[in-house]
Parts: C-alpha cells; structure tokens; sequence
C-alpha cells in the first residue's frame, strides 16, 4: 500500500538537485503490471495524474521537466464502493471508468468461510517465517472463526493471526482458543448483538426456532457445508438434520 504522505513520488519518482533520480513505480512497472492498493484512499489530484498516464502513457516525475513513456498495466483494488465514493466526490468518475474494464468483485469473508481455514494456515505459517517464530496451532474449527463477521475483511483476519501468533510465541501450554475469543470479544459485531435482542422479543417457540436456524446455519458455515460433519458434530442423524433444515427454511445446503 502506498504511503499517504508521498503518493506522487513513490509513484512518479523525483528528480533531485544533485542530479540522481528517484524511480517511481510506474517507471519501475514499465512494460509490466502495477497494482495499486486501496486507490479509492489517493488525493483526487494524484487521480488526475494517474489518469493522464493511461490516456496518454507518459508523465513528469516530481521536480522533473522531461516526460517519461510508459506502458503499463494497472491493476486497483479498492475496499470501498467506488461508486459511493463518487457520489460523494471523492473518485473520479473518468478514472473509474478507464480502470473499470476487467471488473473482480470478492464477497465478504464472512460469506465465504470456506476460505477462512486456508487462510488462517496460510497467514500462520507466513508470519512464523517473517518473524522467526514457530508456526502458531491454531485450531481452524473453533466456532468464533465462522460467527464473527470479519469488518476488516481478510486484513483482520491477518492482523489477528499475528497477535495471537506473536502472543503465544515459545510459552507453552496456551489457550490458542482464549486468545483468539480475548482478541475478538471487544469487536463483537452488531449484528450479532441485534440478532440477539430480536431473539427476546419473540414468543417462545419462535424464538426456539430463530436460535435453531442460526445456530445450524453457523454450524454448517463452519463445516463448509457438508452436512454428514455437520450432523456429527452437532449429534444428529443425517436424516433428522436434514428434515430438521427443511422445517426451518434453510436452503443452499445439499
């Protein structure tokens, strides 16, 4: 990610006093791909440059009076809606569309958990080699994992695997489990607490039932919807699970 305090000369480069150049990124991507993450955070009139060079494929590095050439492919990421963003002045609609030809939309971690396992894995062993620490167990069942609606998407999630990894680092006989929930406790999300509440305001038996419902359909999130894990664990029979979704209107499940 970009530093926002030297935007332009990290991607423009600079040409100082002395003589000697600062290459920037786009110079340094020249004939190849840049990513730029988290565009939708750069000054409306970095923007303007950014565009300059994708129509006109050549700009001015900073303190610089010479054009540079390139060819470079761009590739933004953005974890806003850039659309809002351009409602509310912040993004520029002709750079939205001239980066907008190939567009990859990720769903949220929270609908797509079957993706949270790999990643905690990933992230372990990751900063285990960073930081020269033994790679952290860290239980990739544990329910909080699969409940918790991950704001931050899979940053949190990572900034997460290197607390606990950094917190459990050579003591012996940790409550992996503890941590995560002690990390995670302070952020729990509202719509967890609103569902909550919902549940005391109804009747009894359909309050019964909306805890039933969530709770299944959390338990087969965490068991990446294969129902036979799911009934296991839970103690039910196939069969019963399956009637028992039915009953309450979970669908998407096989």
């Amino acid at each position: 990610m970009l530093d926002p305090e030297k935007y332009e000369l990290q991607l423009f480069g600079s040409e100082n006093e002395d003589g000697t150049v600062n290459f920037g990124f786009f110079e340094k991507a020249r004939d190849g791909t840049l990513l730029i993450d988290e565009i939708s955070e750069i000054p409306l009139e970095t923007q303007a440059k950014i565009l300059r060079v994708l129509i006109d494929q050549k700009f001015k590095r900073v303190n610089g009076s010479r054009e540079i050439n390139v060819n470079v492919r761009i590739i933004s990421t953005s974890s806003k809606f850039i659309r809002e963003e351009i409602d509310q002045g912040n993004f520029r609609e002709d750079l939205y569309h001239r980066l907008n030809v190939v567009p990859i939309l990720i769903p949220s971690l929270k609908d797509r958990p079957e993706d949270i396992p790999l990643l905690l894995n990933y992230f372990s062993e990751k900063i285990s080699e960073l930081n020269g620490i033994n790679k952290t167990k860290l239980d990739t069942g544990y329910d909080l994992f699969y409940k918790y609606e991950w704001p931050g998407n899979v940053r949190e999630l990572r900034n997460l695997v290197e607390r606990i990894s950094i917190l459990s680092a050579n003591e012996k006989n940790v409550d992996i489990n503890g941590l995560v929930k002690d990390s995670l406790s302070h952020k729990k999300s509202v719509s967890e607490e609103n569902s909550y509440t919902n549940v005391l305001a109804y009747p009894l038996k359909e309050a019964r039932e909306k805890f039933e419902k969530d709770y299944l359909t959390s338990q087969i999130k965490k068991h990446r919807g294969n129902i036979s894990k799911t009934a296991e664990f839970i103690g039910m029979e196939r069969s019963a699970l399956h009637r028992k979704l039915k009953t309450l209107g979970i669908k998407g499940v096989n």
